[in-house]
């Protein structure tokens, strides 16, 4: 099923495949595979196969069963640009997201290069944000393949934010989204490497997100970046808490 989600900057979350296999350091202690190993235990349905890369095509409907508008997040128990997902099924699913223009679909991926593959498969309407992650600055090649897709809005979750990405450039990106790793065994994030970021979007006028500090226990480190919340989402208007 699709659920609603505790994610800051979406609203629920919808995963037509499931599982996935790690890329490179951001994905070192997976929040995703520890929560299909726990789904899997409580004999979810959809988690019988636990982190192996499954596609679930009982899921593709769902979005047709939404009565209201919401901010879907697509796949945040996998990734739909994995080498493994056949073309007809990343073709499929875009087709879902094109039927629901009345949902804002933000897709991740740490696989922009199968994503500048199927570019000529696919249909890009303005429902379809389009992001990637970005833990370090050995990843910002990301970024370059990510400005060449057609999505109207591209979007960058620098989470979890491993170390400074002083070289990151902003042209033709909308929206970034930072945060520090959270669970067990936590890398910890530097603040100046978050507020650097913060400053680089004030400056580029790119609305920027701080998700959280991250930790072991997450709740204690809380949002607050140099006193304040940064909850920025482009095309809404944003309110401050501090």
């Amino acid at each position: 099923m699709a659920t609603n989600s505790s994610i800051e900057w979406t609203e629920a979350t919808w995963n037509p495949l499931t599982g996935c296999t790690k890329v490179s350091a951001g994905c070192k202690h997976c929040y995703a595979e520890r929560m299909a190993k726990r789904l899997k235990a409580m004999g979810s349905p959809n988690y019988q196969n636990g982190f192996k890369l499954t596609l679930q095509p009982q899921m593709l409907n769902v979005p047709y069963t939404w009565r209201k508008p919401r901010k879907v997040f697509v796949n945040s128990m996998s990734d739909l640009m994995h080498p493994e997902v056949p073309d007809e099924y990343i073709v499929k699913v875009f087709e879902v997201m094109n039927d629901n223009l009345q949902h804002r679909f933000q897709l991740l991926t740490k696989r922009p290069e199968r994503l500048a593959s199927i570019e000529h498969l696919v249909t890009w309407t303005a429902n379809i944000w389009m992001g990637v992650t970005v833990e370090n600055d050995r990843f910002l090649s990301r970024v370059d393949l990510l400005r060449d897709c057609g999505a109207e809005v591209k979007f960058l979750s620098l989470e979890p934010l491993l170390g400074p990405l002083s070289d990151l450039a902003l042209n033709e990106i909308d929206w970034a989204i930072v945060g520090g790793e959270s669970g067990p065994k936590a890398r910890p994030m530097e603040a100046w490497w978050a507020t650097e970021l913060r400053d680089k979007c004030v400056e580029s006028s790119v609305p920027f997100f701080f998700k959280q500090w991250g930790g072991v226990q997450k709740h204690r480190h809380g949002r607050l970046l140099e006193g304040r919340e940064w909850n920025q989402i482009p095309g809404e208007v944003e309110v401050v808490s501090a």
